[in-house]
């Protein structure tokens, strides 16, 4: 199985929380809390959500919302 990583429709800012949540198939709220406490804790998480932003693909049209 080839599965690839996108980012999701189901968006607050752009995507990048629901994709990880849809690849990994999680809730995204999970990955959304996860990420705001690394974003509070270390201040990684506001850098690699940016760069996850600009590499990820957005999830094209043909494939099941």
């Amino acid at each position: 199985m080839n599965r690839k990583l996108y980012k999701s429709y189901d968006r607050k800012i752009c995507g990048v929380c629901g994709g990880i949540a849809e690849f990994m198939d999680v809730d995204p709220t999970i990955v959304r809390l996860i990420w705001v406490l690394a974003s509070l804790g270390g201040g990684i998480g506001i850098p690699v959500y940016i760069v996850a932003a600009i590499i990820m693909d957005d999830k094209p049209d043909y494939i099941d919302q």
